[in-house]
């Protein structure tokens, strides 16, 4: 048995906060079984916004402020929005800033680790399987092509229709994420991102880049990476794939 002096408190390394959407399962259950030694994650939420850009964000950044205060309470020591599509949409200089203020600490989004994560891996054109419609789809791709990523293609679910049919992203099986994904794939596409932070992906990433000789990112893989090294932390993560791994 462990002597009590030598245990150390739960986040001692690093607390993370971290915003998610209303109706998302997936994330915190995701990144509470990754999460490297004395990390911990501290989840909030924020609601869902159709169409956050029809008030030029004002209802969506009100929300993130709100969110942002009540990860302050926990005294995390660093912040992240874990949304793919809205944080893809709002510009990342109003949406990071927001954060900042709100909580005072660093923060990232999964649209920012996105990107980050495809530039360590130096992979400039990829295919992209998400649960999204074609619009969104869509909106996504050009989001990466802003910054220098070029998507070969798409495939999506259609399940980001309504909050009936949002709900039913995060029963998607691991195998059938596995089968959706190895649908898209494109013989030029240097890697594979699989959209959507309520998405079960972290069983499929590396039975994918086996199957596929291509590393494999999800929204969630992302986020986790960026976040971890962004606080500090460079552990080396196994069973996520190369990103994790390596980077």
């Amino acid at each position: 048995m462990t002597s009590l002096e030598k245990i150390r408190p739960i986040g001692w390394r690093s607390k993370i906060g971290v915003i998610v959407p209303a109706s998302n399962t997936v994330n915190e259950a995701e990144f509470h079984k990754a999460a490297p030694d004395g990390v911990s994650f501290h989840f909030t939420r924020s609601p869902l916004h159709s169409d956050p850009a029809k008030d030029n964000f004002e209802r969506m950044l009100n929300d993130l402020t709100k969110a942002m205060h009540d990860l302050a309470a926990c005294n995390v020591d660093y912040a992240t929005y874990a949304c793919t599509a809205a944080s893809m949409a709002c510009p990342s200089d109003r949406l990071l800033k927001t954060m900042t203020d709100a909580g005072n600490v660093p923060a990232n989004s999964t649209a920012q680790a996105i990107t980050a994560a495809l530039d360590a891996l130096g992979a400039t054109k990829i295919v992209m399987a998400s649960p999204y419609t074609p619009e969104t789809n869509e909106h996504e791709a050009h989001y990466l092509s802003d910054h220098g990523v070029e998507v070969l293609a798409t495939a999506g679910l259609s399940l980001d229709t309504s909050l009936e049919e949002i709900q039913k992203i995060s029963r998607v099986p691991p195998a059938d994420v596995f089968t959706h994904a190895c649908s898209v794939d494109h013989r030029d596409a240097e890697a594979l991102l699989i959209c959507c932070t309520d998405f079960n992906t972290f069983d499929s990433i590396e039975p994918l880049e086996a199957k596929l000789k291509k590393p494999v990112i999800s929204s969630n893989s992302a986020t986790l990476w960026h976040s971890l090294r962004d606080a500090g932390i460079s552990d080396p993560i196994q069973g996520l794939g190369r990103l994790l791994q390596y980077h």
